[in-house]
């Protein structure tokens, strides 16, 4: 979760060439911008953004988010939840210098942006958390984009988890999953309810068949045992010359695995209200918080100060911890 790695390079496969329709997108906190313009949020060009576009004379000119496709889908997935949800979701209250931020004061390789929304009182939502990070290494740049919406304690249906973490404009680690909130071999019936009546199994299957596609396995042991037996993770690699190939499958392939995957999300655990026995409870809410925590200790607090430095990654990870519900370590 909120993976800051940069995905392993994967071996070259065989490119298609299949025409896939676009997705509308919709406004990020941070969007490709013309260059000497400001970022728009909220209709307002904010602060951060107004202070990082005021670079010395003869100073490289600050890193902007770029438009990938992944971003175009997190952004009309979100739309789709943010529809779905409505009242149950509260406006945002992330600070400015956190909706929006980059390295460098300014003036570095790295800028990213964070939207939470906190779940209305009586409602099964925790919070809604978007993120975009892009940042230039030598080789090129890293561009990672983020939806999680997580439930709280009145349920103990799945977490719903999206992640893109792209390497190079030919290939893109993709995490898909209804992220499970109990043991599953303890639980055969919670694997009944939210995964096998629910055929969420048939989404992996189907990006598995793409000839581009292999296995992706994350470094860390905790964080893979974290995952259900149907999550997708895969490393898409198109190849030399793919970059075209690998849009198509984004806008196609995984954005209707996605869409698929929120919206058996939202009909079978978005609104599930479960009744349980108080030390049933207990062990839940203690195995969110553990997986929680060592989400931001594997992912966060040892890469998001090498991006942006100390200061930024302190406030990033900050919000990212309230809204998780953690407490600083």
């Amino acid at each position: 979760m909120l993976q800051l790695r940069s995905p392993p390079p994967a071996t070259s496969s065989p490119s298609s060439a299949v025409s896939f329709p676009t997705l509308a997108p919709r406004l990020l906190p941070l969007r490709r911008r013309r260059r000497g313009a400001g970022s728009q949020l909220g209709g307002k060009t904010s602060s951060a953004v107004r202070a990082s576009s005021a670079a010395a004379p003869g100073a490289t000119e600050p890193e902007v988010m770029v438009e990938v496709a992944h971003r175009e889908v997190a952004r009309a997935l979100a739309s789709l939840a943010e529809a779905r949800l409505g009242a149950r979701l509260l406006p945002s209250a992330v600070p400015p210098d956190v909706a929006e931020f980059r390295s460098g004061g300014g003036a570095g390789n790295a800028v990213g942006s964070l939207d939470v929304r906190r779940g209305a009182p009586g409602s099964t939502i925790d919070f809604m958390l978007q993120s975009s990070l892009h940042c230039k290494v030598p080789n090129g740049a890293i561009d990672i984009t983020s939806l999680l919406i997580f439930l709280n304690a009145s349920t103990d249906a799945p977490h719903f988890l999206m992640e893109f973490i792209q390497g190079s404009p030919t290939s893109i680690v993709v995490l898909l999953d209804l992220l499970p909130r109990k043991d599953l071999a303890l639980h055969p019936e919670y694997i009944e309810r939210y995964y096998e009546n629910t055929q969420v199994d048939k989404q992996r299957e189907k990006v598995e068949e793409l000839p581009q596609a292999r296995p992706y396995r994350s470094r860390s042991l905790f964080v893979r045992s974290t995952f259900s037996l149907t999550a997708i993770l895969m490393s898409i690699d198109c190849g030399q010359g793919g970059e075209g190939t690998l849009e198509e499958i984004v806008r196609g392939q995984l954005a209707t695995a996605a869409r698929a995957l929120l919206q058996i999300w939202l009909d079978s655990c978005a609104d599930h209200t479960s009744e349980m026995e108080e030390g049933e409870r207990e062990n839940m809410i203690k195995r969110d918080q553990i997986v929680r925590s060592k989400s931001i200790e594997v992912d966060l607090t040892s890469n998001l100060p090498r991006m942006f430095g100390p200061d930024v990654a302190d406030r990033v990870i900050a919000e990212i911890q309230k809204a998780f519900g953690v407490q600083e370590a």
